[in-house]
């Protein structure tokens, strides 16, 4: 097995652990920890494919990839208290 095989197949387990957490009610899918899960086993999917490129599986891991930036932006975004605040 190499070694972008190993790294794939930990980011699967890494997304799959998240989604088993947010449906058991451990893990909220919207909370920095589940986001960062996602986009950790995206983007180690996506090396994954370095050695064995698939295009269908890159749309698929990079648009994952993006909601969970985009979901981790937003929670940054919501956060910040507004400028007139300060």
């Amino acid at each position: 097995m190499a070694w972008t095989d190993v790294v794939g197949v930990a980011g699967v387990l890494l997304i799959l652990a998240a989604y088993a957490a947010g449906i058991v009610g451990k893990l909220h899918p919207q909370q920095a920890l589940s986001l960062l899960a996602n986009l950790a086993g995206a983007s180690m999917i996506l090396l994954s494919l370095w050695r064995d490129f698939n295009l269908s599986a890159a749309l698929m891991e990079g648009a994952w990839a993006l909601f969970a930036l985009g979901g981790l932006v937003r929670l940054l975004v919501v956060r910040r208290p507004p400028d007139d605040a300060r």
